[in-house]
């Protein structure tokens, strides 16, 4: 009873659905909505079949072998054995083209140097097949770009640049933008509470935590460096203190809707009074 299916193909071919199928699932969706799991979900169903098939073959030679014994057995796993690597020799002969030992003194070269004699075999066929594909890629890339007039790689990114442009315009339009020239101070307790947290987390080291000052200035009383009011301080998170000895500029660090929470925030300490109070810096701030 011989294999009648070429498994060492078939098991190769796995392997490579399998890197297919990873690639597949590690890749996202492009512009049309293609739903790159659904091709690696495609794979794995054919990786599965195979998988069945060969099982299929080795249940039914396990119940032939079951029903067998003696020499008669011994000689069904011999030529199964031998089947296998048949199977495998076929393979590597057929992608490598080479003539067998036995025929050797056929493609024997009449050279030799020190006994070292050359063998005259031919190209292994995927390489040659690949050199073919390479020569009809040219020939399609070189009609399509210089015959045909396709888009050039200037062209195709001028068009893309363009895309984006609009799909940036058009998410734009979609979220609130933060515009200073209409805001307003906010006591809404979820923003205070998210620019609580911020704070906190990266003002609370120079600020302290109730926000009487320490490196930086007090913030709960009514004087000011560069000015106060939610304008003033949304800017100055945002772009920071004085030249060389003030505070960084958060803007590269937070979204503009996060230092609007953080500059709410610090407004909402003035008039807390913590103890030990840094002394007041900057002039007395009056909202117009």
């Amino acid at each position: 009873m011989k294999t009648k299916l070429p498994m060492p193909f078939i098991r190769i071919f796995s392997i490579f659905l399998v890197v297919f199928a990873i690639t597949e699932f590690m890749t996202p969706g492009d512009e049309l909505g293609f739903s790159h799991p659904t091709t690696a979900a495609f794979y794995l169903l054919v990786i599965l079949a195979l998988v069945v098939i060969e099982k299929i073959k080795q249940a039914s030679e396990n119940l032939y072998t079951d029903h067998i014994s003696g020499k008669e057995k011994e000689a069904y796993l011999a030529e199964k054995e031998a089947s296998e690597i048949k199977d495998w020799k076929g393979l590597i002969q057929a992608l490598s083209k080479t003539k067998p030992i036995s025929e050797e003194d056929d493609i024997i070269l009449e050279h030799d140097y020190d006994g070292i004699k050359e063998l005259d075999n031919d190209l292994p066929p995927w390489w040659l097949y690949m050199f073919y594909a390479t020569i009809l890629f040219a020939a399609v890339y070189l009609g399509y770009y210089e015959v045909f007039g396709g888009q050039s790689n200037e062209e195709e990114y001028i068009e893309q640049v363009a895309i984006a442009k609009a799909e940036v315009e058009a998410y734009k339009k979609t979220v609130k933008t933060i515009d200073l020239s209409n805001m307003e101070a906010s006591a809404d307790a979820g923003a205070l509470s998210k620019g609580k947290k911020l704070f906190k987390q990266n003002c609370a080291a120079c600020h302290m935590v109730d926000g009487r000052g320490s490196i930086g200035p007090n913030l709960t009383d009514e004087y000011w460096i560069l000015g106060g009011g939610i304008k003033n301080v949304y800017n100055t998170i945002s772009e920071g203190g004085r030249d060389g000895k003030g505070m960084i500029a958060w803007k590269n660090s937070f979204s503009p809707e996060k230092i609007q929470q953080l500059a709410n925030y610090v407004l909402s300490l003035q008039g807390t009074d913590p103890a030990n109070a840094k002394a007041p810096e900057g002039e007395k701030w009056t909202e117009e």
